[in-house]
Protein backbone atom coordinates (compact mmCIF):
# COMPACT_ATOMS: atom_id res chain seq x y z
CA UNK A 1 0.00 0.00 0.00
CA UNK A 2 1.04 3.49 -1.08
CA UNK A 3 0.94 6.41 1.66
CA UNK A 4 0.44 9.25 0.16
CA UNK A 5 1.08 11.13 3.10
CA UNK A 6 4.79 10.57 3.22
CA UNK A 7 7.37 11.06 0.85
CA UNK A 8 7.70 8.31 -1.47
CA UNK A 9 10.94 5.35 -1.37
CA UNK A 10 12.51 4.59 -4.98
CA UNK A 11 14.22 1.39 -5.78
CA UNK A 12 17.70 2.09 -7.47
CA UNK A 13 16.79 1.58 -11.47
CA UNK A 14 18.17 -1.22 -13.24
CA UNK A 15 19.34 -1.30 -16.81
CA UNK A 16 19.78 1.66 -19.25
CA UNK A 17 18.45 4.85 -19.04
CA UNK A 18 15.25 5.00 -21.55
CA UNK A 19 15.70 7.49 -24.44
CA UNK A 20 11.92 8.31 -23.99
CA UNK A 21 9.43 9.85 -21.08
CA UNK A 22 8.19 7.17 -19.12
CA UNK A 23 5.01 7.93 -17.44
CA UNK A 24 4.01 4.76 -14.86
CA UNK A 25 1.07 5.46 -12.12
CA UNK A 26 1.93 4.30 -8.98
CA UNK A 27 -1.11 5.51 -7.43
CA UNK A 28 -4.20 6.56 -9.84
CA UNK A 29 -6.32 9.49 -8.54
CA UNK A 30 -10.40 10.00 -8.32
CA UNK A 31 -10.05 13.92 -8.31
CA UNK A 32 -9.74 16.59 -10.40
CA UNK A 33 -7.36 16.03 -13.57
CA UNK A 34 -4.43 17.96 -14.26
CA UNK A 35 -4.91 19.83 -17.77
CA UNK A 36 -2.34 21.15 -20.04
CA UNK A 37 -1.45 24.68 -19.43
CA UNK A 38 -3.35 24.39 -15.49
CA UNK A 39 -1.96 25.03 -12.73
CA UNK A 40 -1.38 22.12 -9.99
CA UNK A 41 -0.14 22.06 -6.51
CA UNK A 42 2.19 18.86 -5.87
CA UNK A 43 4.55 16.92 -3.71
CA UNK A 44 7.71 15.78 -5.48
CA UNK A 45 11.05 14.13 -5.08
CA UNK A 46 14.10 14.38 -7.82
CA UNK A 47 16.26 11.43 -8.04
CA UNK A 48 19.32 11.24 -10.48
CA UNK A 49 18.83 8.06 -12.51
CA UNK A 50 22.34 6.87 -12.83
CA UNK A 51 23.59 7.94 -9.18
CA UNK A 52 20.44 7.12 -7.23
CA UNK A 53 21.03 10.32 -5.46
CA UNK A 54 18.27 13.01 -4.66
CA UNK A 55 18.36 16.02 -5.89
CA UNK A 56 15.38 18.08 -4.78
CA UNK A 57 12.45 16.90 -2.73
CA UNK A 58 9.25 19.43 -1.63
CA UNK A 59 9.03 16.71 1.09
CA UNK A 60 12.36 17.46 2.50
CA UNK A 61 11.56 21.07 2.59
CA UNK A 62 8.00 20.07 4.39
CA UNK A 63 6.24 22.17 1.75
CA UNK A 64 4.08 21.38 -1.21
CA UNK A 65 4.72 23.71 -4.35
CA UNK A 66 2.29 25.16 -6.71
CA UNK A 67 3.28 26.58 -10.35
CA UNK A 68 1.38 26.60 -13.60
CA UNK A 69 2.21 23.85 -15.91
CA UNK A 70 3.85 25.91 -18.84
CA UNK A 71 6.70 27.06 -16.48
CA UNK A 72 8.12 23.63 -16.06
CA UNK A 73 10.42 21.57 -17.82
CA UNK A 74 9.00 18.99 -21.13
CA UNK A 75 8.84 15.84 -19.24
CA UNK A 76 6.26 17.42 -16.65
CA UNK A 77 4.72 19.52 -18.74
CA UNK A 78 3.90 16.32 -21.10
CA UNK A 79 3.62 13.93 -17.90
CA UNK A 80 1.17 15.84 -15.72
CA UNK A 81 -1.58 16.43 -17.66
CA UNK A 82 -4.38 13.26 -17.68
CA UNK A 83 -3.08 12.83 -13.76
CA UNK A 84 -5.53 12.88 -10.91
CA UNK A 85 -5.62 14.89 -7.70
CA UNK A 86 -4.68 12.02 -5.10
CA UNK A 87 -2.35 10.09 -7.43
CA UNK A 88 1.45 9.64 -7.58
CA UNK A 89 2.57 9.06 -10.61
CA UNK A 90 6.52 8.50 -11.79
CA UNK A 91 8.20 10.07 -14.17
CA UNK A 92 11.20 9.28 -15.66
CA UNK A 93 12.90 12.19 -18.18
CA UNK A 94 15.24 11.72 -20.59
CA UNK A 95 17.99 14.72 -20.65
CA UNK A 96 15.90 16.48 -23.94
CA UNK A 97 13.05 16.98 -21.69
CA UNK A 98 14.60 17.82 -18.56
CA UNK A 99 17.58 20.13 -18.60
CA UNK A 100 18.99 19.38 -21.91
CA UNK A 101 22.45 17.84 -23.36
CA UNK A 102 25.69 18.01 -21.03
CA UNK A 103 27.36 21.15 -21.17
CA UNK A 104 23.63 22.96 -21.16
CA UNK A 105 24.90 24.93 -18.24
CA UNK A 106 22.51 23.68 -15.62
CA UNK A 107 23.91 21.35 -12.93
CA UNK A 108 21.62 18.57 -13.95
CA UNK A 109 21.93 18.90 -17.64
CA UNK A 110 22.82 15.46 -19.60
CA UNK A 111 20.94 13.66 -17.01
CA UNK A 112 18.17 11.31 -16.91
CA UNK A 113 15.75 12.21 -13.67
CA UNK A 114 13.18 10.15 -12.01
CA UNK A 115 10.91 12.38 -10.42
CA UNK A 116 7.65 10.77 -7.92
CA UNK A 117 5.03 13.48 -8.21
CA UNK A 118 1.70 13.65 -6.01
CA UNK A 119 -0.82 16.07 -7.36
CA UNK A 120 -2.73 17.76 -4.65
CA UNK A 121 -4.35 20.02 -6.33
CA UNK A 122 -5.35 20.60 -10.23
Amino acid sequence: MTDLNSKPELDPPTGPAPADLVIEDIVTGDGDEAKPGGTVTVHYLGVDFDSGEEFDSSWSRGQSITFPLGNLIEGWKRGIPGMRVGGRRKLTVPPELAYGPAGSGHRLSGRTLIFVIDLLSA
